[in-house]
């Protein structure tokens, strides 16, 4: 039923070849390579970058300067599940965040 479609659609029921699928084939090959253009430029560079902000996050340490995706710079005063304490300006106000609030890690704190 599909293929009848596609013959009344494209006109012709075979291509030069003379093969139907041949036919079914070259129409779709657009669709395809839009597909694989999509996935390339699009969806694969998005995974690449979840997985590089999962692992920022996982590796969060109390010490560590942060950026908040609302534009906070501080430490990390103290980390709880999914909640974050940010120490910041010079009154040293902490605010809770979620831990999926923190844009960048500006810093690491440094080992002694």
């Amino acid at each position: 039923m599909f293929s009848d479609f596609v013959v009344y659609a494209t006109g012709t029921a075979t291509d030069a070849s003379g093969s139907p699928t041949a036919a079914l084939i070259a129409n779709f090959l657009p669709f395809i390579v839009l597909i694989l253009f999509f996935w390339l430029i699009i969806i694969r560079p998005q995974k690449k970058r979840e997985k590089q902000v999962r692992e920022m996050l996982a590796a969060l340490k109390v010490g560590d300067e942060v950026n908040t995706i609302g534009g906070i710079v501080g430490k990390v005063a103290k980390i709880k599940d999914d909640q974050v304490t940010v120490e910041t300006g010079a009154d040293k106000v902490k605010i809770v965040f979620e831990r999926r609030a923190i844009a960048t890690v500006v810093s690491k704190k440094i080992e002694e």
